[in-house]
């Protein structure tokens, strides 16, 4: 593991989603946080949590933080009009599919085969539309951006931040300096 005692006593207010949080319970008023570690990867931090959950410390008062985001574009590939034209049809079909399935659903007749049948000819107009709108936007686009990408944000480092109160507690069960 590759932990480092954070000397930046970070803090953040922090209050309960109610909608994450049990019915029967009352939802938990989070007061300021300190990172008591940080870690070069989102796993290590993952077990300094476990390993604070397996020695029955109070994990719903930690929260794993990443710091230092860079915006990442990996380029997946050149685009092309026949690959414009797959990836819309592809993203068309699964709509259509579901839409056609759902209103098979609904025949009184024989509602499996008019659902099936209805899902296929839904993932076949689906796939048509979609592939007719992204040849379009890609044409439309004028040779502007001929490739195909991915974007995601990629956090530096990772923070273990607990509840004040408790901070110094789950330090001492990690073995780090507070």
């Amino acid at each position: 593991m590759s932990e480092q005692p954070s000397s930046t006593a970070g803090q953040a207010e922090n209050t309960a989603n109610s909608a994450a949080a049990p019915a029967a319970r009352e939802p938990v008023q989070y007061g300021p946080r300190r990172a008591i570690a940080s870690f070069s990867t989102y796993a290590d931090a993952e077990r300094a949590v476990d390993r604070l959950a397996d020695l029955d410390f109070p994990v719903d008062r930690v929260a794993i933080v990443g710091r230092d985001l860079e915006l990442v574009e990996q380029v997946t590939g050149k685009m092309t009009l026949p690959r414009a034209l797959w990836r819309g049809a592809l993203t068309g079909a699964i709509p259509g599919a579901l839409i056609g399935w759902i209103f098979g659903l609904f025949s009184w007749v024989n509602p499996l085969i008019a659902g099936l049948l209805l899902a296929l000819y839904g993932l076949i107009f689906g796939a048509v539309i979609g592939a007719l709108i992204g040849g379009i936007i890609y044409l439309a686009q004028r040779g502007r951006r001929d490739f195909a990408s991915i974007t995601m944000m990629v956090p530096q480092r990772y923070e273990v931040m607990v509840d004040e109160k408790v901070a110094d507690e789950a330090a001492r069960l990690l073995g780090v300096g507070v």
